[in-house]
């Protein structure tokens, strides 16, 4: 919280080190080494709301700077932006990127005037920075300003929406490249355990013969799947808003603006941008961004249901399943001795559960979007960043913690297949179902592995069972 206090310029003597900026509510004394100004200083006491600020979320930030800079340029080409207010704009976005004065942007993520004030902070910052540059004190407006230069044919209701989108994109790419190493991992485990037999289970009962690499190289199709399903959602972002201005109608904005701004931008930013089928339906709506939140829904849960197999199939190690062993990576009780938890599975899967939540609130945020704008962009923001840095740390600590250092108990696998029923399905060719339904019940009334009641009524030894047994497993019948 920042402590300057609003005063009347009748005491300016009082102030020293102080500058008085103006708005449509009064004054306000800065610091006069302040870089933003006092639309950014009312906006830090109206919403200090989730302790993040722009600052925080440096991919988002950086996609406002080159929204600002792509302008800029755009206006100087245009004529409409003397050389020298440009350069010092497009110099003060550069110095921020490369990590400058990042500490000014300070609103709050989850600020509740549309984006707003996440707009007038790059722009006061911008236009501060700039006049020093210039060769003027901050807050001298008069050489460069905060709306008339540095938001020159733009508004928030086209930049907000255009950085969230680019944000939104580069976050989906480092996802889509966490779930592409996670597939791999999982794979590897596929390759490693191609030949050791397991009960597969069915509603968590006895089901039939598999091998343990069947299940992970399931796995890792599912992840494989989930990584080209975002992946092909991405391209949709590249249709952004800026140059509509407030509504759609391009009022505010210079002709030729809108096609030179998205050329700089898709330059500045390497993605190939254009502007939107229609003007007024991206200004109107978030479905875009809501349908992007969707697939990290889909995914998040998918990948919890990996992290429960994953729990218990490692479950015990004497009262569970006990047939994959994953890395012990902390003490799993204070109390009971050398108990090890699934913890990383259970982070993942707790991951999913957040995502899910996230889900809900954008849904929410998109439909209450009214007439020519969608006001809820920074509750919309926030949650899908949220959701896509959770999602990515979760997935690499996943990989490297779990997945990559993962083992197969192979010895117990076997054991609870040859115990179980399940294997008078491989048998059935061999026995018939009637005669093989009945020597199940025999077996259970005798409480003895199917196995060796086979054995006993010498229809087969336990040798030529298991080879039946793993060539029915093995050998690919698709």
């Amino acid at each position: 919280m920042v402590d300057d206090s609003e005063i009347s310029s009748s005491n300016i003597s009082d102030l020293l080190g102080k500058r008085i900026e103006y708005d449509s509510l009064g004054e306000v004394a800065l610091p006069a080494d302040r870089l933003y100004g006092v639309h950014t200083w009312r906006a830090v006491r109206n919403f200090p709301v989730s302790g993040r600020g722009l600052a925080q979320e440096p991919i988002l930030l950086d996609a406002l700077l080159r929204v600002k800079e792509a302008a800029a340029r755009s206006n100087r080409a245009l004529g409409h932006l003397a050389s020298d207010q440009a350069q010092a704009i497009i110099d003060s976005c550069r110095a921020v990127v490369d990590g400058a004065h990042r500490d000014a942007f300070v609103v709050d993520l989850m600020e509740g005037a549309g984006g707003t004030s996440w707009n007038m902070n790059v722009n006061e910052v911008l236009a501060n920075l700039g006049l020093l540059q210039l060769g003027h004190r901050p807050g001298d407006y008069r050489h460069l300003h905060p709306n008339d230069h540095v938001n020159l044919c733009q508004s928030t209701n086209d930049v907000v929406p255009t950085a969230i989108q680019l944000a939104a994109w580069t976050y989906g790419d480092g996802l889509v490249v966490a779930l592409n190493r996670l597939a791999d991992a999982l794979g590897e485990r596929a390759a490693d355990f191609a030949d050791a037999l397991r009960l597969g289970r069915t509603c968590l009962q006895d089901a039939q013969p598999m091998t343990l690499g069947q299940a992970f190289g399931g796995y890792a199709s599912l992840v494989r799947r989930l990584a080209r399903q975002l992946g092909a959602l991405l391209p949709g972002l590249s249709a952004v808003p800026l140059g509509g201005t407030a509504i759609g109608t391009g009022f505010g904005a210079a002709p030729g603006f809108r096609d030179r701004a998205l050329a700089e931008l898709s330059e500045l930013t390497g993605r190939a941008l254009r502007a939107p089928d229609d003007a007024f339906d991206a200004m109107q709506n978030a479905d875009t961004l809501s349908r992007l939140s969707g697939e990290l829904r889909t995914a998040a849960l998918a990948l919890g249901k990996l992290a429960g197999d994953l729990s218990l199939l490692a479950s015990g190690p004497v009262g569970g399943f006990g047939e994959v062993t994953l890395p012990p990576v902390q003490s799993g009780s204070s109390i009971m001795p050398g108990k090890i938890n699934p913890v990383m599975p259970m982070t993942l899967s707790q991951i999913g559960f957040a995502v899910a939540g996230n889900d809900a609130c954008i849904a929410m945020a998109a439909q209450q979007g009214q007439l020519e704008i969608n006001a809820f962009g920074p509750v919309i923001a926030s949650r899908l960043f949220e959701s896509f840095a959770l999602l990515t740390r979760g997935v690499t600590l996943f990989t490297d913690q779990c997945v990559t250092g993962l083992t197969a108990n192979r010895q117990r696998c076997l054991d609870h297949l040859l115990a179980s029923d399940a294997v008078a399905t491989a048998l059935l060719p061999r026995v018939g179902y009637v005669q093989a339904t009945e020597l199940v019940k025999g077996a259970r009334r005798a409480g003895q592995p199917f196995l060796d009641s086979l054995e006993q009524a010498g229809l087969l030894t336990r040798d030529e069972a298991l080879t039946l047994i793993r060539a029915t497993a093995i050998t690919p019948n698709l």
